[in-house]
């Protein structure tokens, strides 16, 4: 029995109609029962295969807004669509065949005694069996190099590598959209690499993926799209570049947040855009000694402070 044929899932949306936003958040606001306002208006559109990261200050209103796509949250008014379809009528056991969200904290999520149990957990509660469901579990452990801990308890995993187990049991469901809660916190850097790299190879397979982060360097040189929420508000919307350019400084810095810092270097060059190291050094090389660009055609960038 694959996914599809699950008669629980038969009635939830399958993400990746032609024309069609993966997601989309129509005036959603949303205020808990005793009257706390969090999210207020927030209109968003996004597409099948995009990897967008939501930036912003604690209680910004970011996790309350991505909570809204598994059904957790329900809009004080306003839509959540995925694929065209209202969230509104579909339970959360139908939410969970399209997205799939890692929790900022693991332990909010793992509860097994071994690790494959507990990355078998979710595909198999849409389905899978058999060798297909091995596979998933093999794959996703690879993936998040826990291959070798199979058959360790969770809880004997240090905070780092749980937070990886948390990844592996939603990678293995393989759902259309996934969501990373602070996915490097507790990361070293051969972890964030590791995270970077799934990111890249999730949304270049077709699938959508967002992150919540306050690592603005993770960031940068991870998502193709960054939104930044204030006061429950998006403030901000756009590739790294313009984001973290200059001239969106004073929003970001209204959002308590800094840009990364070869952002600033470049600024302060008079370089192009350089949210990253990488394209930091690229807009260096592309200086000639004495000021002129490799490409004459375009205008050579002032080197003064």
């Amino acid at each position: 029995m694959t996914a599809g044929s699950n008669p629980g899932l038969a009635a939830g949306p399958a993400v990746g109609s032609a024309g069609v936003p993966a997601i989309e958040f129509e005036s959603v606001s949303f205020a808990y029962p005793e009257g706390t306002l969090v999210l207020r208006e927030v209109s968003l559109r996004i597409e099948p295969g995009e990897s967008v990261a939501i930036v912003g200050q604690n209680g910004s209103g970011k996790s309350t807004l991505v909570r809204h796509l598994n059904g957790l949250l329900r809009p004080s008014s306003g839509r959540v669509l995925l694929d065209g379809r209202d969230t509104r009528p579909l339970h959360v056991a139908r939410l969970a065949g399209v997205v799939g969200l890692a929790f900022q904290n693991p332990d909010r999520q793992l509860f097994a005694g071994r690790v494959s149990a507990e990355v078998a957990f979710g595909p198999r509660n849409l389905g899978i069996r058999g060798s297909e469901l091995e596979g998933r579990v093999r794959a996703a452990l690879e993936e998040v190099g826990l291959a070798d801990d199979s058959a360790t308890n969770p809880y004997d995993l240090g905070y780092s590598r749980r937070k990886l187990l948390a990844l592996a049991s939603v990678l293995a469901m393989q759902t259309p959209i996934l969501i990373l809660d602070e996915p490097t916190t507790g990361q070293d850097a051969r972890g964030v690499a590791r995270v970077r790299e799934i990111v890249a190879r999730v949304a270049g397979g077709g699938r959508t993926v967002i992150a919540i982060s306050h690592d603005m360097r993770f960031v940068a040189e991870s998502f193709r799209r960054v939104v930044v929420m204030r006061e429950g508000r998006v403030v901000l919307d756009g590739p790294p570049g313009v984001v973290f350019g200059e001239a969106s400084w004073p929003e970001l810095r209204a959002a308590n947040l800094e840009p990364p810092l070869p952002a600033v270097v470049g600024a302060r060059l008079g370089l192009r855009a350089t949210p990253t190291d990488a394209t930091l050094v690229a807009a260096l090389v592309a200086v000639r000694p004495g000021g002129e660009p490799d490409d004459p055609k375009r205008p050579a960038p002032s080197l003064g402070s």
